[in-house]
């Protein structure tokens, strides 16, 4: 039965006895070994009553069998959401009630926080264990290694990924077996990925980078992945010269260029770095050339479209650029109130539109039909240009998203937070540019009259209610918050103000 994103990744690679993932500990996994797990955990989430179109939310650590996760439930016909591990329960419940997700999986250790949550959203619990234990697992031993893969066409959902606007409330991107299919095939070839080719895999799987275009490229090549837990330095050097490829964030390449270990010789057996999921500074690309001989190839894409453009991997991969649009990509610059197309040179909100863009917001049809042209073009919330020679350049984004190490950071969400703490008027997040993270929010907060904020207070609540990545890096008080005559804050001018807070530190605190 036709089921294209299972059948082209997977479906061949049944009977092959080539190493599909390099494990921490010496061992290896075969893709024979790897569809056959997938097999059995397809079974497993039938057997929870889930049918095709279903929705699966997974919070669990990078594990094998996590990613199997992901294959079994392409091969059942269900839809993946991936949510990140930093989540609180509190952040963690809308995603699952809003997406009507029938099964959570969590790990052991998070069960007795998490079942009061599924049960109120109507979604069963199993747990999942880096280790590779956990009752989804108990359910699928004993299992056949074999599924019969379930009918979907190319148009049929494949996953949910959430993300949001400056409103805060998130947004679950509709993702289908061809945007994903499509963008493998693309990247494949424009980045000349090939069986011989092994991965460097330090990503986390529940972001868009490491779990679809990390994997999806290296199952489509038939090659193999070093398949870390996460980032370590000491894990990443020791792997290099295993390795052919790395992609990473730009945080991995300012913590690798930190070690005197990374030098020319460990990567000289490596073919390519790429970055993405965050600003890479000038710098940074500069010093990692320096000291490796390698430049690496910086490109851009979203959570609604995966990878837009590329630096190309022959020519000139421009510093502070994100290259060409992809092939089968269209890309323009446009005047953000008429819609109407720029010059090139010309900064506007960047449009994209290809068989990568997404199909529309879950439940969400005004939304969708504001971000997302009937031409096609979907107006992704960047800000750009195109230079004389065609490279596109980000400049910013006109909702104030802050990407923070590749994870996306909503200043509203935080804003809300703060202006309820005690003498605390009212506040402002922007991000600012950083060393390590490529940037990192910071929070400006005017006092009540008369009173004194406690910054360290407040820190501290911050840190019961939002995940790690998502808190303020800095809390400072300001007299007050710049405006213009219709009295909207104008971030431009903190990002400004606050540019320079953390440059030329080194890896900032």
């Amino acid at each position: 039965m036709p089921n294209p994103l299972y059948d082209v990744l997977f479906g061949g690679h049944a009977d092959s006895g080539r190493v599909f993932l390099h494990l921490p500990d010496g061992e290896s996994l075969t893709y024979g070994a790897f569809v056959a797990l997938s097999a059995r955990l397809a079974h497993a989430l039938t057997g929870c009553g889930l049918r095709a179109g279903d929705r699966v939310a997974m919070q669990v650590d990078k594990s094998p069998q996590a990613l199997a996760v992901v294959a079994a439930c392409a091969q059942a016909g269900l839809v993946f959401l991936p949510l990140n591990t930093a989540y609180t329960a509190g952040e963690v419940a809308y995603f699952v009630e809003n997406s009507g997700a029938g099964l959570f999986i969590c790990p052991s250790a998070s069960r007795a926080a998490m079942a009061p949550m599924a049960a109120r959203c109507g979604a069963r619990l199993e747990t999942l264990d880096a280790d590779g234990t956990g009752s989804l697992m108990a359910l699928a031993d004993g299992c056949p290694a074999v599924f019969p893969t379930v009918d979907r066409g190319g148009d049929d959902l494949a996953a949910f990924l959430y993300t949001s606007g400056t409103t805060g409330r998130s947004k679950g991107a509709m993702l289908t077996q061809a945007n994903l299919l499509s963008n493998a095939e693309t990247l494949v070839d424009y980045w000349r990925f090939s069986a011989d080719d092994v991965l460097l895999h330090a990503l986390p799987i529940f972001h868009t980078h490491g779990l679809f275009v990390a994997t999806n490229i290296t199952l489509l090549a038939g090659g193999s992945m070093i398949f870390l837990p996460k980032f370590d330095p000491d894990a990443v050097i020791e792997a290099l010269p295993l390795a052919t490829s790395m992609m990473g964030v730009p945080t991995f390449y300012t913590r690798l260029l930190d070690d005197p270990r990374l030098t020319r010789d460990l990567a000289a057996h490596m073919r390519l770095f790429v970055s993405g999921s965050a600003p890479l500074l000038a710098e940074t690309h500069e010093r990692f050339e320096a000291r490796t001989g390698h430049r690496i190839l910086e490109r851009y894409g979203m959570t609604e479209t995966n990878m837009n453009t590329s630096n190309p991997y022959e020519g000139d991969r421009r510093a502070g650029t994100v290259g060409f649009p992809l092939p089968g990509i269209d890309l323009k610059i446009t005047d953000p109130d008429s819609g109407a197309t720029l010059p090139h040179g010309e900064i506007g909100q960047i449009e994209v539109r290809g068989p990568n863009v997404f199909k529309g917001y879950w439940q969400m049809p005004d939304k969708t039909a504001a971000e997302l042209r009937a031409d096609g073009f979907f107006i992704t919330g960047d800000l750009g240009r195109i230079d004389g020679d065609g490279y596109v350049h980000i400049v910013g984004r006109n909702k104030d998203l802050i990407i923070s190490g590749g994870y996306n950071i909503y200043p509203k969400e935080i804003e809300l937070l703060l202006d309820d703490r005690p003498g605390v008027l009212e506040s402002a997040v922007i991000g600012v540019p950083h060393p390590d993270f490529g940037e990192t929010p910071v929070g400006l907060l005017v006092a009540e009259p008369g009173a004194t904020p406690d910054l360290d207070a407040i820190a501290a609540s911050l840190a019961e209610t939002l995940a790690g990545f998502k808190r303020p890096r800095k809390l400072i008080v300001v007299g007050e918050l710049p405006r213009n005559t219709m009295g909207k804050v104008q971030k431009n001018i903190l990002r400004d103000r606050y540019a320079d807070l953390y440059r030329g530190t080194g890896q900032a605190e």
